[in-house]
Order: C-alpha cells, then sequence, then structure tokens
C-alpha cells in the first residue's frame, strides 16, 4: 500500500482521528513512495494516499515530498476537488471528465497576405517578427507591437477582433486592452462595422497623427518647465536651467508639428 499506512487506515475504519495522541501517531516517512517524475499526473492511487494523509493532519509540503511533487500540484488538486472534503475516487473521476473536455486549440491558418502576390511567407513572418521587436525597444508594449505589426503587413490595413486574437493566439481581452492602449497614442484607428464589428486600422497618412500626438505631448512638456522657471525663479541657476529647456521644447514640438503637416501635403497630396 505504499506510504499509505496500515495504522492510518484502521483508525478511519473505526471512526477516530488516528492523530488524538502524539504517540500513537504512525510514523512518516521521508522517502518518496516512488520516483514519480515532477509535473506527472497524478494517478488514482497517488490520490488515495493524499486522502488518507489529509486526515492524517500532514501538510501539503509532507505530501508532496513524499510523491516527489510541487507543492503547489497537492495544493491545487485538494482545492479543485473538495478542500477539507476531499474525496480520492471522485477526485479522480473528476479530473477524467475535465479532460476529455479539453478541446484542442487549432493552430490559426495561414494569414491570406503572407502568401499573396506570390511572396515568401517565411520572410513576411520573419519581417513582421523584426518589426515587432523594434516596437518593443522604441517602448511601445508588446501586445500593441504585435498588433500594429500585423496591421502594417496586411494589405488591407485593417483587422478585426476576431482576426487578431485568431493570429496572434490571444484572448480577446489581451486585444481590447492593448489596442484601448494604442488608440489613446493615436497609433491606430478603431472602426464599426456591421453586427457590432470593430475594425482596426493603421491611420490613413502613415502615423501623422501619431507624429501630433507627440509633438502635443512636447509642448506640455515645455509648458511645465516654463511653470517651474516661474516657481523657481528664472534668475536662479534652477530656474534658469527650467527656463531654457522649456524653451527649447517649444520650439522643437512647434517645428514638428509644422513640419508633419508640410509633409503631409507633399507625400500624400491632400
Amino acid at each position: 500500500m505504499g506510504m499509505c499506512t496500515i495504522s492510518s487506515l484502521r483508525g478511519i475504519a473505526l471512526g477516530f482521528a488516528p492523530w488524538g495522541r502524539v504517540n500513537d501517531r504512525p510514523k512518516r516517512s521521508a522517502t518518496p513512495r516512488r520516483p514519480a517524475v515532477p509535473g506527472d499526473r497524478l494517478t488514482q492511487e497517488d490520490r488515495r494516499c493524499i486522502a488518507v494523509w489529509l486526515t492524517e493532519g500532514l501538510t501539503y509540503t509532507e505530501m508532496a515530498n513524499r510523491l516527489n511533487r510541487s507543492k503547489s500540484t497537492i495544493t491545487r488538486e485538494v482545492a479543485r476537488n473538495g478542500g477539507a472534503g476531499y474525496r480520492a475516487d471522485h477526485a479522480h473521476q473528476m479530473t477524467r471528465i475535465r479532460a476529455r473536455r479539453r478541446k484542442p486549440i487549432p493552430l490559426p491558418a495561414t494569414p491570406a497576405n503572407f502568401v499573396a502576390y506570390g511572396r515568401d511567407p517565411k520572410a513576411v513572418f520573419a519581417f513582421e517578427r523584426r518589426l515587432g521587436e523594434l516596437l518593443i525597444g522604441m517602448g511601445c508594449p508588446r501586445m500593441v507591437a504585435k498588433i500594429l505589426s500585423c496591421l502594417f503587413t496586411a494589405d488591407s490595413g485593417k483587422l478585426t477582433s476576431a482576426e487578431l486574437v485568431q493570429r496572434l493566439r490571444v484572448s480577446p481581452a489581451a486585444v481590447s486592452t492593448a489596442v484601448g492602449w494604442a488608440e489613446g497614442q493615436e497609433l491606430l484607428v478603431r472602426e464599426h462595422g456591421a453586427r457590432r464589428k470593430q475594425r482596426y486600422s493603421l491611420e490613413k497618412y502613415g502615423g501623422h497623427r501619431a507624429v501630433l500626438a507627440s509633438a502635443r505631448a512636447t509642448l506640455l512638456l515645455a509648458a511645465i518647465h516654463r511653470e517651474g522657471a516661474e516657481i523657481l525663479g528664472p534668475t536662479t541657476p534652477a530656474g534658469a536651467r527650467m527656463d531654457k529647456a522649456g524653451t527649447y521644447l517649444q520650439l522643437v514640438s512647434q517645428d514638428l508639428a509644422d513640419s508633419a503637416e508640410r509633409r503631409m501635403r507633399e507625400v500624400f497630396g491632400d
């Protein structure tokens, strides 16, 4: 019977707790019951031992050591199968039912734009990954970078939430959160289509709105520097430094906005 002691089973059969007196408590062996592979699934025998050890008052750490498993494995097993009312056979049956319910996650189909126009899918995929890594290196959140990379390489420049979920193999909530951040930074545009479907697209003018948003942010930074200069005193060393920085940032902001408008008309003709 392995580590499930005869004395503990006798106590359960007679209806009393075997830990009533310290001297009556069965000896615990620190030797693993069997050379189980950590992370391997619990067997029905393992679960019966866990049930016995729970009545003996063993800790999860002691049970884990005897079964050569992690403590989290034992904790999760007991918690999801009744807690203090854990029953081995019931736990084993429920585990088998849950396993049958699980369905394999289908692999997403290769996006059409990967193979369109005779493109090399591997080259397109590699480029998409490099683009995402570049955006991440520039401070863009990882999920936002992946979404923008998908939109950049899509011929339509537009993808629905469902298409992004399938393509990136992430949850709808992850897409929604990332899109919300990107929309706030004016990196993409949200469009409402038929049947309440939302599509996300890149800006028409190749990032023009994002550049203007950056110019506005720089202008706000210039204003706070000017305010700091007034508070610190423009004639003090700190105040003078803040005043010069504010002037510089304001000029850069204005140059950036003017250049963005001029170049947009030159390139896009609007």
